[in-house]
């Protein structure tokens, strides 16, 4: 393989001399190496009566077996030797801010490490929290007003009432809210209508945010969703100081602080997928 190696670079360099830099040896061990092989095969490889070093016919045809028993050889000794990364990990998001960063980052992360198998939990931010603290999750997405202890922000979006498209819900009095028990705004959404002195009725009992989108789409409740998430059948209710406004959340990551350096390179690709997502659009000259 050594000599075969040594053919191939003096092929493609051109000479002898450019060959032994690249391969970080003296120029009279590349030529010994090339008159051994030429020996060994009983054959002129290089035709050596030129200014510059050409290949013979026979050189010609032993280069491309050699390309491919150096590559072969490298990707044998590659897959024995190197230190491959091999199990599972859990990434935990809410299913509003899965796209569009989560996939592209399952996507790089799978190219880097085709052997770690990822599982992709959708949950709420309470229940994910929960998931990490019993060790059910390895690295995990939150939407939350401000972070918990040990939680790292890395963006931040508004908060925006929804509800049907053209729908009059929200000028009703009291105002009829669809939200999961679960649901992470709700909290912060019940205490924005009481501070404002506005009347207000639950008309859900669920786990499912289906059951939630049902009743806002059909102009029975109002809602609230980030404002990158609300889907084409609903809109964002601007109430015009009717309702409160309902600030920003924060999109937090946990579990990034691992000494596992598989978990740590996916935790910078999240970081790098979500300051690419709030990053303007360049505009076409």
């Amino acid at each position: 393989m050594t000599t075969l190696r040594s053919f191939v670079t003096v092929a493609e360099q051109g000479g002898v001399t450019r060959a032994a830099a690249a391969l970080n040896l003296t120029q009279s061990a590349v030529s010994m190496q090339l008159k051994r092989l030429e020996e060994l095969l009983g054959q002129d490889l290089l035709d050596r009566s030129g200014r510059r070093i050409a290949l013979t016919a026979t050189g010609e045809l032993l280069l491309t077996y050699a390309r491919r028993l150096v590559a072969l050889n490298d990707e044998a000794v590659g897959r024995l030797t190197d230190d491959v990364f091999e199990g599972e990990l859990v990434l935990g998001a809410p299913y509003d801010i899965v796209y569009p960063v989560v996939p592209q980052v399952l996507k790089r992360f799978s190219a880097l490490y085709p052997r770690v198998k990822v599982n992709l939990k959708s949950s709420s931010t309470l229940k994910l929290i929960d998931a990490l603290n019993r060790g059910e999750a390895d690295l995990i997405l939150t939407t939350e007003e401000q972070p918990g202890p040990g939680g790292e922000t890395l963006t931040e979006m508004p908060l925006r009432w929804t509800g049907a498209p053209g729908g009059q819900c929200w000028k009703k009095r009291p105002l009829r809210l669809a939200f999961c028990n679960v649901c992470i705004f709700r909290a912060g959404v019940l205490r924005r209508l009481d501070a404002a002195g506005i009347d207000w009725e639950m008309v859900v009992d669920s786990d499912d945010d289906r059951s939630v989108e049902a009743l806002v789409s059909a102009d029975l409740a109002v809602g609230a969703l980030l404002e990158d998430s609300i889907p084409p059948h609903l809109e964002a209710i601007s109430p015009g100081g009717a309702l409160p406004d309902l600030g920003v959340q924060k999109i937090n990551m946990y579990g990034a602080d691992s000494r596992k350096e598989v978990l740590a390179d996916l935790a910078e690709m999240v970081r790098q997928g979500f300051a690419a997502a709030k990053r303007p659009a360049s505009i076409p000259a």
